[in-house]
């Protein structure tokens, strides 16, 4: 008994020692397949069936109904073109804001540590924080917007009481969030720069536009690109400030993509046909994502011939 005991204690071993790098795999597989690839799974075939969660009704396969409804749907097509305003507006403005901010702590000057961690502090808080902040910051009563204006104009200032107010009041938030995470990107490709190439324009007396263009654009633009591409993703699903903010309003002028697909889940529980918008969201970004490997794909085949 105790040698059959031994002998599988030796095959146990050794199976462990043959396969110690799968099975170290395997408990993170696992946690990956139970999180997410079930999830979706689960969701992509919910979406071919008549299914509310409210509802005891068993669900009913009809095929691609719930996506033909979700194409049709002109709720959908106009959020589609408010998530894309916003999106085009926030990413271009976190651009233009971080590749400024990258600019200015290129240089080294006094307290420059300090002012980079007051800069990075956004970008580090929750959504839910940021919009709360915001939220109150744009407060008609006793928000500081409110009442630096209306000491100016002797009236109550309503940020978010029109459409494109709602709008700007998340763009900005947005911006004021993720413009350092641009920042970083485009500081990482300023200080990878050689100062010899600088040293050598400036004996050649060369323009400061034509500095840039040659010298410091080349070695960011790589960085820019990545920025574009997170940024717009991101900004794509934008929910939580929005909702935290506005909620959608005033109306549904801030309702992105995002929202709606919550409202469609969650308040109207067309469950099927939230999971069948989910997945078009989803390809979209897909689309999106590729488009955009493609560009940078033949930039850089133009570049090398």
């Amino acid at each position: 008994m105790s040698e059959r005991y031994y002998q599988k204690q030796n095959l146990i071993a050794r199976f462990i020692s043959e396969n110690r790098g799968p099975l170290l795999v395997t408990p993170a597989l696992a946690v990956l397949v139970l999180m997410n690839i079930f999830p979706l799974l689960w969701s992509f075939g919910l979406s071919f069936f008549k299914y509310r969660a409210n509802r005891l009704a068993e669900p009913e396969f009809v095929w691609f109904k719930n996506y033909i409804k979700v194409l049709n749907d002109p709720n959908v097509w106009d959020r589609f073109q408010t998530t894309a305003l916003i999106v085009s507006i926030d990413v271009l403005l976190q651009l233009v804001v971080g590749f400024l901010l990258a600019l200015l702590f290129e240089k080294q000057f006094p307290g420059r540590r300090i002012l980079l961690m007051l800069v990075l502090t956004p970008m580090m808080l929750s959504f839910v924080a940021v919009g709360a902040f915001y939220r109150y910051y744009y407060e008609p009563t006793f928000g500081l917007l409110s009442q630096a204006i209306k000491a100016i104009t002797g009236e109550t200032y309503i940020l978010l009481a029109s459409p494109e107010g709602a709008i700007a009041g998340v763009i900005f938030a947005d911006v004021w969030m993720w413009s350092p995470f641009v920042m970083l990107l485009v500081l990482a490709g300023l200080v990878s720069v050689p100062k010899h190439l600088y040293e050598a324009a400036a004996i050649d007396r060369t323009s400061a536009w034509r500095r840039f263009w040659t010298i410091t654009f080349p070695y960011i633009r790589g960085l820019l690109l990545l920025a574009i591409l997170f940024r717009t993703i991101e900004a794509f699903k934008l929910f939580d400030l929005v909702w935290i903010i506005t909620e959608g309003g005033p109306g549904t002028s801030t309702e992105t993509i995002a929202v709606y697909v919550y409202r469609v889940a969650f308040q109207y529980f067309k469950t099927s046909q939230s999971a069948a918008l989910g997945y078009i969201l989803l390809f979209t970004v897909i689309v999106l994502t590729n488009l955009y490997l493609y560009f940078v794909r033949q930039r850089a085949v133009e570049d090398e011939t």
